[in-house]
Parts: C-alpha cells; sequence; structure tokens
C-alpha cells in the first residue's frame, strides 16, 4: 500500500508542473479565445533565467527567482506585443493557433543559442533530505511545488473575480467584440493575460528545474502536457486544468510502474483520444466558455495569388525544367543531397497543403504519417526482404487505415479541438516508434535500410533520388491541379470557407474532409518511405513532432492553397542551413521567426509574392486574384 501511495506522491508531484502550465493556457483562452501553443517554452526561459541567476551569478534563490520570473515576463510582453496581439486581432482563431505553434519554435530556438543544447538542473531550494510521513518519503521540492501551483491559482482567482483589470480579462473573454464597445482596451488585455501567463509559466518551470533537467527543447514536453491537461479539464476552467494536470501526472505514474515507463505516455494519448469521442469540451466545461463572436465565425479570407492557366503551365515547365537540371550544374558540397532532402518533404507538404490549404483543416500531425510510411517500408525491407516498392505501397495502405480511424475522431471536431486531436495523433505515433524497440529499434532507430529500388534500378545516389522525388511531385502537382478544378476542389473550397453552409448546400462535408485527410496521409505516408530509403537510416527524431512543425512553417512561408508554393518553402528551410553553415545554431528560430512573420507580414507567401514579381516584370496579361478563406 505504501508504495502505491509513493506512487501516488510522485504523480501528484509530476501533475502539479501539468497543472502549472495548464493555468496559462486557460488564462490566455479566457481572454482570447486562442490555444496559445508556446506557453510551454516560457518554463524552460524561467528555469534558464534561474539558473543564470542563481549559479552563475550567485545570487540569493529568492532574488534569483524574482529576477527569472520578471525577465521572462518582459520578453513574453515584447514577443506578446510584437506577434501574439496582431495576430489575434487580425487573423482567424485557426491561424493564430498556428502562429503560436511558430513561437514555441522560435523560443526553443532563442533558449538553443542563449544556452546551447545540455541539460540543466538547479538546487532543490530546502535542500536534498525529504520529508518523512512513516514510510513515504516527499521531496522537498515537491512540496514547493505544491505550495507554488496552490499560490498560482488563488492569485489568478482573486484578480479574476476581485479586481477590476480581472472584470475587464471576463469582459473579454464573455465577449471581446461587447467589451470593445464599452470602452475596454482589448488588445492591452489580450497582451495583460499573455504576460500573466508567461508568469505563471516561468513560475512552473523554476520550480519543476530542481526535480528534472531541462533542455532548450523540453519546451514541447511542457505545452503538450499542458494542452492535455486543459483539455481533460476543460479550456478556460482553472480548477479543470489543475484537476486535469493532477489526473494526468498520477495516470501517467501508474502506467509507468504497472505497465513500462515506456508506454506511459503513451496510455496517456490513448486517454486523451478517448476524452475527445466522449467529451471534447472537458471534465469540467458544460458548454461553451466564450459567447460566440463575430470574429470567430465571421469567413476569413486570404489572398491566393495565381497566373492565369496558360502562363501558369509555362511557369510549372519552367520549374520542372530548371529543377530538374541542378544536379547536372556544379554545386557545393552537401547542396544536392539538400535538394533530394527538400524534394521528399515537398512531398509531404504537397499533401498538407490538401489537408490545410484547400479543406482549412488544422493538422499538427503529419510528421505521423509520415513515420507510419516510413517504419512500414523500412522494416518490411530490412526484416522480411520485401521489395522496397512493396514496402511502400503497405506504408501507404497502413497510412490510410489510421487516417480513416482519425477521421472517426476528428469528424465533428474543429478548431483547437481539432488540432489537439491531430497532435495527440502525432505524439502518439512518436510514443509507439520509441517504445517499440523489437520492432522500431527505439531510439536508436533502424540501421541498414537499403536503397529504393524498382524493376532493377536503384535509387542510391542523391542525384538519382532526387530526379525520383521531383518526378513523383510533378505527378502528384498534375493530378491535384486537375482535382482542385473539379468538384471536389470546389467542395474542398466551400468546406474550408463555412461547414454549415456547405453541408446546407448539399456537399459531404464529413467525406470530404475524410478524403483530404486521406489524400495527405498517403503523400506523407510515401514521403516518410523515400525519407527512410535516401537516409539508409530512420530513428523516431526524424519523424517525430517537431517535424510537423517544420512543415507547417514550410507551407505558410511557400503559400498556402497554391500546391506548389510548399515548394519554395522546402527549399529554403532545407537550403539555407545547408547553403551558410554557420547559421545552422540559427536553424530553430528562424524556422520559427519565418513562420510568424509570414503569417503577419507576407500572407501570400514567397511563391504569391513571386507571381506578383512576375506580372510586374512582364507588364502584360491579367494576373487572377482568387479568394480563399482561412
Amino acid at each position: 500500500m505504501s508504495g502505491f501511495l509513493q506512487i501516488v506522491i510522485g504523480g501528484l508531484s509530476q501533475g502539479g508542473v501539468f497543472a502549472a502550465v495548464a493555468l496559462g493556457f486557460s488564462l490566455v483562452y479566457r481572454v482570447t479565445g486562442v490555444v496559445n501553443l508556446s506557453q510551454g517554452a516560457f518554463c524552460v526561459l524561467g528555469a534558464m533565467a534561474m539558473y543564470y541567476f542563481q549559479v552563475v551569478f550567485g545570487w540569493p534563490t529568492p532574488i534569483a527567482a524574482f529576477a527569472a520570473i520578471v525577465s521572462v515576463v518582459a520578453f513574453g510582453l515584447l514577443v506578446g506585443v510584437s506577434t501574439f496581439v496582431p495576430a489575434v486581432s487580425t487573423l482567424p482563431v485557426s491561424s493564430t493557433l498556428v502562429l503560436t505553434a511558430g513561437l514555441l519554435t522560435f523560443l526553443e530556438g532563442v533558449a538553443l543559442i542563449v544556452w546551447g543544447n545540455q541539460p540543466y538542473a538547479l538546487p532543490p531550494f530546502s535542500g536534498e533530505a525529504p520529508v518523512v510521513f512513516g514510510a513515504l518519503r516527499i521531496p522537498t521540492q515537491g512540496l514547493w511545488l505544491a505550495g507554488g501551483t496552490v499560490a498560482m491559482i488563488a492569485a489568478l482567482w482573486r484578480l479574476v473575480y476581485r479586481t477590476s483589470l480581472g472584470r475587464a480579462l471576463q469582459a473579454c473573454a464573455e465577449n471581446a467584440t461587447a467589451a470593445r464597445l464599452m470602452g475596454i482596451d482589448t488588445k492591452r488585455m489580450m497582451l495583460i493575460s499573455f504576460g500573466l501567463a508567461a508568469a505563471i509559466g516561468a513560475t512552473s518551470g523554476l520550480l519543476v528545474a530542481p526535480i528534472t533537467s531541462l533542455q532548450f527543447d523540453s519546451g514541447s514536453f511542457f505545452t503538450t502536457s499542458g494542452f492535455i491537461a486543459v483539455a481533460i479539464g476543460g479550456m478556460g476552467s482553472f480548477a479543470g486544468s489543475v484537476i486535469g494536470g493532477l489526473t494526468l501526472g498520477v495516470a501517467e505514474q501508474l502506467a509507468a510502474y504497472y505497465v513500462s515507463s515506456l508506454f506511459a505516455n503513451t496510455l496517456a494519448l490513448l486517454l486523451l483520444l478517448a476524452m475527445l469521442l466522449w467529451r471534447p469540451n472537458g471534465l469540467f466545461s458544460s458548454g461553451p466558455a466564450r459567447r460566440v463572436d463575430v470574429r470567430s465565425e465571421a469567413p476569413v479570407h486570404r489572398a491566393v495569388i495565381r497566373l492565369p492557366d496558360g502562363r501558369m503551365i509555362g511557369l510549372a515547365l519552367a520549374l520542372v525544367i530548371g529543377l530538374g537540371v541542378m544536379p547536372l550544374l556544379p554545386l557545393p558540397n552537401g547542396v544536392l543531397p539538400s535538394l533530394a532532402i527538400s524534394m521528399i518533404l515537398f512531398i509531404a507538404v504537397l499533401g498538407l497543403d490538401v489537408l490545410m490549404g484547400w479543406a482549412g483543416q488544422v493538422s499538427l500531425g503529419q510528421a505521423g504519417f509520415m513515420a507510419i510510411g516510413g517504419y512500414t517500408a523500412a522494416i518490411l525491407a530490412t526484416t522480411y526482404d520485401w521489395s522496397p516498392l512493396a514496402g511502400v505501397a503497405a506504408g501507404v495502405a497502413l497510412a490510410l487505415v489510421c487516417a480513416l480511424l482519425l477521421s472517426l475522431v476528428t469528424g465533428k471536431l474543429r478548431g483547437h479541438y481539432l488540432a489537439l486531436a491531430t497532435l495527440t495523433f502525432g505524439l502518439l505515433v512518436d510514443s509507439l516508434t520509441v517504445g517499440l524497440i523489437d520492432l522500431t529499434g527505439g531510439p536508436s532507430g533502424l540501421v541498414g535500410i537499403p536503397s529504393f529500388g524498382v524493376a532493377g534500378f536503384d535509387f542510391d545516389t542523391p542525384a538519382s533520388m532526387y530526379w525520383l522525388a521531383l518526378a513523383l511531385a510533378a505527378i502528384f502537382v498534375v493530378l491535384l491541379e486537375g482535382g482542385m478544378r473539379s468538384k471536389f476542389g470546389r467542395d474542398l473550397q466551400a468546406v474550408r470557407t463555412d461547414q454549415l453552409a456547405a453541408a446546407a448546400l448539399g456537399v459531404n462535408v464529413g467525406r470530404v474532409k475524410t478524403t483530404a485527410l486521406c489524400i495527405s496521409s498517403a503523400l506523407a505516408s510515401l514521403s516518410g518511405s523515400l525519407y527512410a530509403f535516401n537516409f539508409h537510416f530512420l530513428s523516431p527524431e526524424m519523424v517525430a513532432t517537431p517535424r510537423s512543425f517544420e512543415m507547417i512553417a514550410m507551407l505558410v512561408l511557400g503559400g498556402e492553397g497554391t500546391l506548389v508554393g510548399g515548394l519554395f518553402g522546402a527549399l529554403a528551410l532545407t537550403l539555407l542551413p545547408t547553403l551558410v553553415q554557420g547559421l545552422a545554431l540559427y536553424k530553430t528560430m528562424a524556422e520559427g521567426a519565418l513562420l510568424v512573420g509570414t503569417f503577419l507580414l507576407l500572407p501570400e507567401g514567397l511563391f504569391g509574392r513571386f507571381v506578383l514579381a512576375i506580372a510586374r516584370w512582364g507588364k502584360a496579361g491579367s494576373m487572377a486574384q482568387g479568394k480563399l478563406p482561412t
């Protein structure tokens, strides 16, 4: 019995961290209606700032903690006023959600540049000796964490329900448009909520750092865990956030002890998927936390810049010819392999464009389908001596099955719930690739994967793999371009514009969304298979969830809803670190900054800007400019 209680105590300590992060999620969501995926990054920044002040400068713990929190809040306010608030004010909720994913990547990149990739840990506030109650041993830092969480809850409750500022925040949470008409500065309230969330994140980070070591990319873990906790408890509910976090922590600890530590996260993710099916609003949300706002329901449009059909065909031919001769040119070292990688990734980005750019369905789990295709083809080729082509076909088939199953969960979900479901799927695949050691090789990965070959010809050089990926990408672009001009393409645009209106017009919304997901999953699976055959090696981090965020950055940077725009983004984000080796350290930060900056400053993407430049230079012909909702 004491052993069970000790496990529960460990789970409550871990759950306290999740609960604290979830509080930040709830606060921002209550005021803005946006799930802030960058929340976990502030935990890492707070812990590392605390390490800097306490260990490097030698400041006393209280002063170091205060300085760390103030520093992170100041930085958070700067980020909020320059990115988050303008995004909430001008972009639809789905785009703002993806933008906060870019902020997470950007902040992790900042941490990598400042503190490097080594792990950091803080000394416990009250020493190493635990508090002993009979057979139970409670780490003193766990008590600090519990006390800090309770203090944050009490402070938030008093702020929201007992101050004029809190009443203004509640008014924005209830209806931002009405609050604005009443004279409340809604942008200021958004910034305050973001700053308070940064303070909560920083406090959580410095409280948990003595318990576990943190690295620059630990923010993704905290974001994911806090997101799951607040989804279980209920978006916008402070009590639900705490209970959801504690429940998640205890469930993971029990699963790690009684099942396997490798599958503890897997079981927690399965629990979340079940929750989405049973009660998507969470345990403590009886209905929507906010009234329907005009901004949330009105279609929001972003221009998709296109050339007339004749010029588009000419441009496409020029691109194919130009890209086709690239391997024949005297290229710098490392450029040709990077070109092959960018073309392989473009195939997956192309599928993501169908789902996000045309159907308007936010997906944070595209890399999960890459992992399914890559591991299936690699395992069948290395362990069972299947031909690479048969392995690729099996991977695509398995990805389609998974897509159909996922559509059962996501069919009726929209907004952040849909994003949560796809993120959960991607994380579930990540967990399985790490946990199934006998099958996937676990963290060490699979080695000895052969080259892709068809009819006795092996694509065993960067040039041959590049030409193969280019040919496949060109074929898929042509096929999809024709499909987008058909009734199916019009149905996709109708679903993206307004699902209720599309259904009223006779569009089978569920079937259209499922078809888009299947197309996206099949192309991602193919891309993952080629990725494995290209490297002759596949490990979990190569196709993990951060890869999904990278592909979203490629799509947004290149241009959504254009099919070929993702190619520009894939080439830019893959080639730049290769061409300028000194920028490798800045790659993570640059990806996040490009994603955020593109949403705010370059809504048409690189492809749209390229087309506009051609139109200006040519000074002839009319440019067709359509409108697609975002």
